[in-house]
């Protein structure tokens, strides 16, 4: 029943929600529009991951606590909804343990959150492989394992640099499967730690082959939703010390 996921669908809804206002506020703030600015205390830029953190640490207690009891589950779900989205859309500067949002490397954040977003609307359409009303069998097993391979295959296009096909895969287990076996994008974490030279040459040839073929779609999809990269990141000025101009 619907009221029975009411608590999830409010994670959800809120999650997108969050998300799409975060990214609209970066980008006014980004391009100098509106009254937002960049969240400094003591010369410290207190990044979005930070509170975040601590709304889905308290949804997380919440939900435990009151045990399914309503409406703290919906307050929960909101809670971790809005938490989880301020600190995945930050993901990739956590990852690099530098500020890396508004560059290339950034626009992983963007696609970890469209993998999640795919995810969570799968389990609110009734998807989930390892219920039973009457224990695991070996077709509940069964389920679950090819879950699990297609999860892993979904994390190997993350990883080779093909966001689009992850997040179709998502829904179409056989584009994954074929995005984790084909070459890596050039430039990708994959490429960059198990290519040799040759074998990034043939990667770059069928990149373009493909990119002339299909357009860049989905990575223009990507720069619409997160703002194109910097490359290099923009430089921030550090603010003179104490006693100097």
């Amino acid at each position: 029943m619907i009221i029975d996921r009411l608590p999830f669908l409010l994670l959800f809804l809120s999650f997108l929600l969050t998300f799409l206002t975060t990214r609209t506020i970066t980008r006014m703030i980004r391009a100098g529009v509106g009254p937002f600015r960049n969240n400094v205390s003591g010369g410290v830029h207190i990044h979005h991951a930070v509170p975040g953190v601590i709304l889905t640490l308290l949804g997380a207690y919440l939900s435990v606590a009151v045990a399914g009891r309503r409406p703290w589950a919906e307050v929960a779900g909101v809670l971790i909804g809005v938490g989880s989205s301020l600190i995945l859309d930050e993901f990739a500067l956590i990852l690099h343990l530098q500020d890396v949002y508004w560059s290339p490397q950034g626009q992983l954040s963007v696609q970890l959150v469209a993998l999640t977003l795919s995810v969570m609307g799968l389990a609110l359409l009734g998807l989930n492989p390892i219920t039973a009303t009457e224990g695991l069998g070996v077709g509940h097993l069964a389920v679950a394992g090819s879950a699990l391979v297609h999860l892993v295959a979904v994390l190997f296009c993350v990883r080779k640099g093909k966001y689009s096909t992850a997040a179709i895969g998502v829904f179409l287990p056989p584009v994954s499967w074929i995005g984790a076996i084909r070459l890596a994008r050039p430039g990708s974490v994959w490429a960059r730690r198990h290519y040799d030279a040759a074998k990034t040459a043939r990667a770059e040839d069928r990149a373009d082959g493909f990119d002339a073929r299909f357009g860049r779609w989905g990575l223009n999809i990507a720069d619409l939703i997160a703002g194109r990269p910097s490359s290099p990141n923009p430089e921030v000025t550090p603010a003179p010390a104490a006693g100097q101009r």
